[in-house]
């Protein structure tokens, strides 16, 4: 198999792990922030066990650092919002980050924004409206919000680790999970959750292989997969996320939410498509 291969074998096996998320923090009875806190911390000592196989070293620094905060705020932000809300918005509004990578870097690095790049900017946002009108429920209401900033925070992600070299990727994810953690360990000492069977056993599923196995095949499979394959591949997840969560608990959004995530996974898939046939 050739390492491009391999590398696109490794993105849709990636964009499948990311994929059960939704359905397994649905199964665990706590709050989301601790979730997310016990669910990190898995995830870091299994990065920790293939950093130490590979001799990679934890490089902590300023880009990595801040890469590490962009990370935790997207891990952080993603679980709460499937507490708050349904599986198909937490993961539809979160994969907006391309279009808030395009607002970012405009502002940033002063780069010029093209039409196309305001039209799916328009249509994504017109996508995101009506995930908010399906839902207006307080509880949905802050969820969508939740989701909307995970998406922010994941554009600011792509954007800080986009020039690190594997290593540096390595430990900025990593310091992610451990950020994700320590913000987490107040609520699992306040709400003091119950660690049943199925808890626990949700909880490592989560950590070792929807948050841990799963980075480490996105990091290898950046090295030789095409961003825009990267980006395509990645649709996987959102398409399958509200899936599992049907099938095994139930939860169904709303006809509104439906059209919305079909505006919302076209209008960024296309735009993909065109900005790299633009950049070849």
């Amino acid at each position: 198999m050739s390492k491009e291969n391999k590398a696109i074998l490794e993105m849709i096996v990636c964009a499948t792990l990311w994929s059960i998320a939704g359905i397994f923090i649905k199964l665990i009875p706590w709050n989301g922030f601790a979730i997310a806190g016990m669910r990190s911390l898995v995830a870091f000592l299994t990065f920790a066990v293939y950093m130490g196989a590979k001799h990679y070293k934890l490089t902590v620094n300023r880009d990595t650092v801040v890469a590490g905060l962009f990370s935790a705020a997207v891990y952080t932000c993603f679980t709460v919002s499937n507490k708050l809300t349904t599986a198909a918005n937490a993961i539809v509004l979160q994969f907006t980050s391309p279009v808030f990578i395009v607002v970012f870097t405009a502002l940033i690095y002063k780069t010029k924004i093209k039409k196309r790049d305001l039209a799916v900017v328009a249509l994504t946002f017109a996508g995101i409206t009506l995930c908010f009108l399906d839902q207006m429920q307080g509880g949905h209401l802050l969820g969508n919000c939740v989701s909307v900033a995970a998406g922010m925070f994941m554009a600011g992600m792509y954007i800080a680790v986009g020039n690190q070299n594997a290593e540096d990727r390595f430990s900025s994810i990593a310091l992610g999970q451990l950020f994700t953690f320590l913000v987490g360990l107040p609520f699992i000492i306040l709400t003091k959750p119950v660690f049943s069977v199925q808890a626990v056993e949700c909880i490592l599923v989560l950590g070792i292989f929807q948050l841990g196995i799963s980075y480490i095949l996105y990091v290898k499979s950046t090295r030789y997969c095409p961003p825009l394959a990267c980006c395509l591949l990645g649709v996987i997840e959102p398409l399958l996320n509200p899936v599992w969560v049907l099938i095994f608990n139930g939860e169904r959004p709303g006809l509104l939410a439906f059209i919305g995530a079909a505006v919302v996974l076209s209008s960024v898939t296309v735009w993909c498509v065109l900005d790299q046939k633009s950049k070849a």
